[in-house]
């Protein structure tokens, strides 16, 4: 009897429940009745806590298209997991004890970054653990396409689709927000797809001179409306001088809720032109998961279930060059996938005249 955890951990994103029903079923197809499958609710809450039951083979039915995750899931930050607090838990321990009462063969944590840095801490103190690449961002190390990340970029995708009809009624510039704290791959791939006419990146820190230039010369050439694309982690070109703690203070000193806000006051005083702010927020991460998302969080449970009947663990499952493969969690912790510098993508946003604010 294969006795497998599964926990879903960090922001929710589509195909969150695709991926499990991948890992289930593909283990149900292989193993029979000889697989029981424990729900971890919240994430490593319910690992740390003792948060869990033991799932029935028709809770992994009808989910393929549901968003969010049947399992819940919540944040823990992997800098406090060897932290002892207030409560003096220690978090460590507390997920290797229930690790051992549920007796399982495998934990699979589905997650992001800091999911991923708390895999391979559990990897490294003698646990089963498979992890599967989950983020709207597509920031994780080690795999060229994270699940949920396509679905986002058609939700950002169509706000700037949608943008575009009134900015153009009105003549009016509008800065669409997109999320992204570190990285810009949501940005750039929903801001080309959608013919923004700047891009902001937190990769390219930006020249406010540039950009208000671009929308000058748009206007100059008889076009009355601009579409910036701009990942919230955007920062100008003076920020990135500043060192971590400045930058910080600066921020945090910023009377604008937003870079978006702060960019439509500067550049509305440059160009005097009107400008508006849309932000959709956590609608990208909503709604059912995109036929691509779907098959690839398939793909992802199903070459989980085969490490698992291998006995392959301490890996991260992921897409490279349109295969399926693991990856070292120890490879993936703690490392961080920016857009390059040098990447098709970018290439072909200056190849269309898209202003990149450098």
């Amino acid at each position: 009897m294969k006795r497998i955890g599964i926990l879903t951990s960090g922001g929710d994103c589509q195909g969150l429940n695709a991926a499990i029903r991948g890992v289930a079923k593909s283990l149900y197809e292989a193993c029979g009745g000889d697989v029981e499958i424990y729900g971890i609710q919240d994430g490593y809450r319910g690992l740390i806590e003792g948060d869990w039951r033991l799932m029935k083979p028709q809770e992994f039915s009808g989910i393929l298209t549901l968003g969010g995750t049947i399992l819940g899931t919540s944040r823990r930050p992997f800098k406090l997991m060897r932290v002892i607090g207030d409560d003096k838990v220690d978090k460590v321990a507390a997920m290797k004890q229930n690790y051992r009462k549920m007796k399982l063969d495998c934990l699979v944590t589905l997650g992001g970054n800091g999911t991923h840095k708390t895999a391979n801490l559990l990897s490294q103190e003698g646990l089963n653990v498979i992890g599967l690449p989950k983020t709207i961002d597509n920031d994780l190390w080690g795999t060229d396409m994270t699940f949920g990340f396509q679905s986002a970029v058609e939700i950002a995708s169509h706000v700037l689709d949608c943008i575009h009809t009134t900015a153009n009624s009105h003549g009016r510039v509008f800065i669409v927000e997109i999320m992204g704290h570190k990285v810009g791959w949501l940005t750039l791939y929903a801001g080309v797809s959608s013919g923004a006419d700047v891009i902001l990146l937190p990769e390219i820190p930006y020249d406010l001179d540039k950009v208000s230039k671009a929308l000058i010369r748009r206007k100059k050439a008889g076009k009355p409306f601009s579409i910036l694309a701009v990942a919230e982690g955007a920062l100008s070109k003076e920020e990135a001088g500043l060192s971590k703690k400045e930058f910080k203070r600066a921020r945090a000193n910023m009377s604008e809720p937003s870079i978006s806000y702060r960019l439509a006051h500067e550049l509305g005083e440059k160009t005097g032109q009107e400008i508006r702010v849309t932000v959709p927020g956590h609608f990208q991460r909503g709604g059912s998961p995109c036929a691509f998302d779907r098959m690839l969080s398939s793909r992802f449970g199903a070459a989980a279930a085969r490490l698992i009947l291998k006995e392959r663990y301490g890996f991260m499952v992921a897409l490279q060059n349109e295969r399926i493969v693991p990856v070292p969690l120890s490879e993936v912790a703690g490392k961080l996938k920016s857009v390059p510098l040098d990447c098709d993508a970018l290439q072909t946003a200056r190849d269309l005249g898209i202003c990149l604010g450098d």
